[in-house]
């Protein structure tokens, strides 16, 4: 009993911040408007029953978001430092899934695929060029992809020489939106999935061990045989994939590829949601269901304020208050200062009933 009791504190431990921070959510919404999570089934356009209501488009709002966080985490964790350019990263892999499409006669199944790949290809090899610059030439990450950040909307602008080409597909409709038949959003079982693979790769590889080594203590790991640049190099090229699916997402919603819009600002909200979700900053151990449950906190907390009618002009500021609040909260000093201070009840509690029983 106490085993699972402590393997229970483990496991709730690191996600106790993004877990209240959803409970208190929802107690808000649901006493502010008890029809707040409410779903129902609706026909779209095309005449589909679907899922509807705040809650379907929270979770399938964060998609992007959480998919990023995936691959957020792991170099957060190997590097100690974040990727700053996943939104241009994103403009730039969505360009060229869009260029391949635009290219095809007739968008089908092999097309999407082969536009799919290409758009990985491409997002792996920006990841190399930010994980080279940070592995082997030992620029600190965020400088390192400020690079990309700063020039990647413009790559992606050239990719389809300025123009906002629409794509047109029952296949990009049902990925960006809902496949016939299955009522769930198609971008909320792609999150799904990715984090099965995930989870998949950490239970029979030993990324999650390696990863967590190099970012703990990178003079012990390359002690130990570690291939500490190698390492690093895998984490940027396995958020390239998570950028690429997250830009192919993000196309597909919309018909059509603005290098300008798309995914425009989730590198902040990025970086949030892997701090929310218990994942320390500075690298090391790491959790990826807190980086996923951190990415729908986020959304959460948009959508409350929009239905709050807060405009979208102050969303930012009212949001960056609530995000400073938590993570400010599940910071090491206060977390220590917590621990510490349950210590003390936690002795004087002992001392009490000792002296009750003298």
């Amino acid at each position: 009993m106490k085993t699972k009791k402590n393997s229970l504190a483990a496991f709730f431990g690191p996600l106790a911040i993004p877990l209240i921070a959803i409970g208190l959510l929802v107690v808000f919404n649901l006493i502010r408007d008890p029809s707040f999570f409410s779903i129902e089934i609706k026909h779209n356009i095309d005449g589909n029953a679907v899922l509807s209501g705040n809650l379907i488009t929270i979770i399938n709002g964060a998609s992007e978001l959480a998919i990023l966080a995936m691959g957020m985490t792991l170099v957060t964790a190997a590097c100690g430092g974040q990727d700053i350019s996943v939104g241009a990263a994103a403009a730039i892999a969505g360009s060229v899934f869009v260029k391949v499409l635009k290219s095809a006669s007739e968008i089908g199944g092999g097309t999407v695929v082969i536009a799919f790949v290409l758009a990985c290809v491409v997002a792996m090899i920006f990841g190399a060029f930010n994980g080279t610059l940070v592995a082997i030439f030992k620029i600190q990450p965020m400088i390192a992809t400020l690079i990309l950040y700063t020039c990647g909307r413009s790559i992606a602008y050239w990719i389809n020489g300025g123009a906002t080409p629409t794509v047109e597909s029952p296949i990009i409709s049902a990925w960006g939106g809902f496949i016939p038949g299955i009522p769930i959003p198609t971008p909320v079982l792609i999150v799904i999935i990715m984090a099965i693979i995930f989870a998949l790769v950490f239970r029979f590889t030993s990324l999650r061990l390696l990863t967590q080594a190099v970012g703990i203590n990178e003079s012990a790991a390359k002690l130990n045989g570690i291939n500490t640049t190698f390492i690093k190099l895998l984490s940027f090229i396995i958020l390239g994939v998570c950028v690429a699916v997250a830009g192919s997402i993000g196309v597909s919603r919309l018909g059509l590829i603005n290098h300008e819009t798309l995914l425009l600002d989730v590198e902040m909200d990025t970086i949030l949601a892997v701090a929310i979700g218990g994942n320390s900053l500075g690298g090391g151990r790491f959790r990826l269901s807190g980086s996923i449950i951190g990415a729908y906190v986020i959304q959460m907390l948009t959508i409350t304020l929009y239905a709050m009618g807060v405009s979208s002009t102050d969303v930012k500021a009212y949001k960056a208050v609530v995000i400073i609040i938590l993570v400010v909260i599940g910071s090491p000093v206060v977390k220590k200062k917590f621990a510490k201070f349950m210590a003390d009840m936690r002795r004087k509690k002992v001392a009490k009933s000792e002296k009750g029983a003298a």
